[in-house]
């Protein structure tokens, strides 16, 4: 029997949109997952020194994103624990709920270049079957550096080719503080919660 590939989709999602979505759906078909799960951190570790919209609010916007889509699943892996959340104890609370799953973590080509840095970086190789990697067209990933570093890395590497869409959760906060449109950049349901939650200071052009 085939072990079950699960794959782990990790941001802030403040908010998501329609470029979540549409790499989700790549991600999920060039890495032939069994499901996608979708994970929130509520106080990203490289993200301390900046405002993000309350757990709450982005919980319920990726929900009214996700749940027409029986292939993506919204994890609670982190929203039940205490910080900080490190993606290596993730992906072992992951793997004590998925016993029998292969883990693949997902992250973009940027976050590869910084990998030897993060917390533990070898224990998340270990804890992982693989290592999906999201380059867009005109990315070059140059692993020479990596391979130096943890050289292990390579072999657990798979990549996604990401189709390359200029959309942005920080540049979709900033249109909407400015009284720009946004209306396209996210699914009706969740244009529909932030505009009558009042999130971002979005003020709908009449």
């Amino acid at each position: 029997m085939e072990k079950e590939r699960i794959g782990i989709f990790g941001g802030t999602f403040d908010p998501p949109h329609l470029g979540h979505l549409i790499l989700a759906c790549e991600i999920r078909s060039q890495l032939n997952l069994d499901r996608l799960l979708w994970g929130l951190p509520p106080a990203p570790p490289h993200k301390q020194d900046q405002t993000i919209t309350p757990l709450k609010h982005r919980l319920a916007m990726v929900h009214l994103a996700i749940n027409d889509n029986p292939f993506f699943e919204l994890s609670q892996v982190e929203i039940d624990r205490e910080g900080p959340h490190y993606t290596v104890d993730t992906l072992h609370l992951i793997k004590e709920k998925y016993p029998n799953a292969d883990l693949v973590y997902l992250m973009g080509g940027d976050s590869l270049h910084n990998f030897p840095t993060w917390h533990r970086p070898e224990d998340i190789l270990k804890a992982c079957h693989e290592i999906g990697v999201m380059r867009r067209p005109d990315d070059l990933l140059d692993l020479s550096e990596l391979d130096i570093a943890i050289p292990s890395l390579r072999s657990k590497l798979r990549y996604v080719d990401a189709p390359l869409l200029e959309i942005a959760s920080r540049q979709i906060r900033l249109r909407a503080t400015e009284g720009r449109p946004i209306r396209y950049y996210l699914s009706d349901a969740v244009y529909n919660y932030l505009q009558k939650e009042g999130l971002y200071d979005f003020k709908p052009l009449v």
